[in-house]
């Protein structure tokens, strides 16, 4: 059943400079139970398209649609959107010390989003904090619900930020790369929670990374973006399997590999991710293309090529050189 209905979504930021086009028409679906992934380098549009889900954009123009459970969220009153945001859907942030208030407790910053949903009194709101603590694995939850956020290692942080996006039982969770700054022991747990969690509870799961290795951990379908918009979409395997776009290519290329050789060097996609206020005619991808390097076609260059179905598995690629299959 669907829970997440994306149409059409771009985000424009006016400057000084001129118009930043930070997302150009995006379309995604997010199903109850199920992951969707979003990878792409920095820049690439992943956070601003979270954001701009979640109504937390200010001074930005949005538009297209969000569906909500079947209420439209672009234009919707903003008190609408702050009453759906923490109780129907919830973010977890990617710098966890910096997201979360160092003057308040964790408990009291989990309370507070309880009371302000449900009217909760302070103690039953007090109450439910320390049971998502223990929910998400927080040794002696009474205890560390009355620390402040400095007094946590980074994988506890991030863990009451969990419990933070968890306090009001929503039905989708954003995650916006919840395990950057985590070593990788950390980063498994934090990840074989979510899951954990997704799978108990039935949410609807955003996993927004730069590391494919985690979408190839927790995805069942991924959206590939460059340059603000999506190139590639498809199920987790057909993506690893099967990439028809080549910045896809690139990135899986860039994985190191077990079996490499010694003094091998890891490949790297050429030049740097464009330019938002002048971005390259045509696809975004073009100039470090090595698909459009060895068979220059006018068609990469003269529009920005459309996502279309390139395989019978519903498999979606923004490239003029994708074969299709019947």
């Amino acid at each position: 059943m669907t829970l997440l209905q994306v149409k059409d979504l771009a985000v424009e930021f006016s400057t000084a400079e001129g118009v930043v086009r930070a997302v150009k028409g995006v379309d995604f679906e997010v199903e109850r139970g199920r992951t969707l992934g979003i990878v792409g380098e920095s820049g690439s549009g992943k956070s601003v398209t979270s954001l701009a889900v979640m109504g937390l954009h200010r001074g930005a123009e949005v538009t297209g649609s969000v569906l909500f459970d079947g209420a439209e969220l672009i234009g919707a009153p903003a008190e609408t959107v702050r009453r759906l945001r923490g109780r129907r859907m919830a973010m977890i942030f990617q710098d966890a010390l910096t997201a979360l208030h160092p003057y308040f407790t964790i408990g009291d910053q989990i309370a507070e989003a309880h009371r302000e949903h449900f009217g909760s009194s302070r103690k039953v709101a007090w109450a439910r904090a320390v049971e998502v603590l223990g929910d998400v694995g927080i040794p002696e939850p009474a205890r560390r619900a009355g620390e402040y956020p400095h007094q946590f290692s980074g994988g506890m942080r991030q863990r009451a930020m969990i419990a933070l996006a968890l306090s009001c039982e929503p039905e989708l969770i954003i995650a916006d790369e919840p395990t950057t700054a985590l070593d990788v022991t950390v980063q498994a747990q934090v990840l074989d929670l979510l899951m954990k969690l997704k799978e108990e509870r039935g949410l609807g799961l955003i996993m927004i990374t730069h590391d494919l290795g985690v979408i190839a951990r927790v995805a069942d379908e991924v959206l590939v973006m460059y340059g603000g918009a999506a190139v590639e979409q498809a199920g987790c395997d057909a993506v690893f399997t099967d990439p028809r776009h080549p910045y896809t290519r690139g990135l899986l290329d860039s994985l190191p590999r077990l079996d490499a050789g010694d003094g091998e060097a890891l490949h790297a996609i050429p030049g740097a991710p464009p330019s938002l206020l002048a971005p390259p005619p045509g696809c975004a991808f073009h100039p470090r293309c090595p698909v459009y390097a060895a068979d220059p076609q006018a068609a990469c260059t003269d529009a920005r090529p459309p996502l279309r179905q390139v395989a019978p598995d519903g498999h979606r690629s923004a490239c003029v050189h994708a074969e299709v299959t019947a």
